[in-house]
């Protein structure tokens, strides 16, 4: 039986106050912050990600994404932000997880799964016990330069259904999610929320035009 229901949208990359406005005007029910990554878009300063969770409303989720892989580093950025969420964009050992939810419960775990090929299903689902939510996105952490997201690239969806199908946490869907192409990605692999940073944007600013095709696409059946 098809899930019918509308997915989450999460609007990532998130680089003003203006930016987060914009996007909760639109529909955002959570919106994404990139601290520093060692490659791809989007990363703000510390003093902007401050500016920017204090005019969020408390109704929205906000995820911090963080490449830092150690429980004490993690924690550090968690105490400085208070993002309700904690994104993980690097693999991280199983005893990180145990640790952060020992040390900040109240804070959810989203997991980022690279989809490469067929082995990220059973990655996906080991890990799928330890975090609140994965977050199935295009990249290669295997590079020389780790490549976490935000590569506006396409994966093969066939294969996010299949861990969408298998694992018992929500699923995000990202990677190179645009207006054209979520109606297909979501009748594909209904996921729980959608995810996108450069779909919606022209010249790296957020495009309002393309925000309301994208929603529009998202909530047709």
């Amino acid at each position: 039986m098809k899930n019918t229901a509308i997915p989450k949208v999460k609007i990532c990359c998130i680089s003003s106050t203006a930016e987060a406005l914009t996007a909760i005007s639109h529909g955002a029910s959570a919106l994404g912050l990139v601290s520093n990554m060692p490659s791809g878009p989007g990363v703000i300063s510390d003093e902007m990600i401050l500016k920017i969770v204090e005019v969020i409303p408390e109704t929205l989720d906000t995820f911090l994404l963080t490449s830092e892989i150690e429980t004490k580093q993690i924690i550090l950025q968690h105490k400085k932000f208070k993002t309700r969420t904690l994104q993980l964009v690097d693999e991280v050992k199983l005893n990180v997880y145990e640790e952060l939810k020992y040390e900040i419960p109240e804070v959810k775990l989203v997991q980022v799964i690279h989809v490469i090929d067929e082995s990220s299903i059973d990655y996906a689902n080991s890990i799928s016990k330890y975090v609140d939510a994965i977050l199935l996105d295009s990249g290669n952490p295997n590079l020389k330069v780790k490549e976490l997201g935000g590569t506006g690239k396409v994966h093969d969806w066939s294969i996010s259904s299949k861990i969408r199908e298998k694992v018992d946490v929500p699923v995000f869907l990202a990677g190179g999610l645009n207006p054209e192409n979520v109606r297909e990605a979501i009748e594909t692999v209904e996921p729980y929320g959608v995810d996108l940073c450069s779909g919606v944007r022209t010249n790296g600013k957020l495009d309002e035009g393309k925000l309301k095709k994208f929603f529009e696409a998202v909530r047709s059946s």
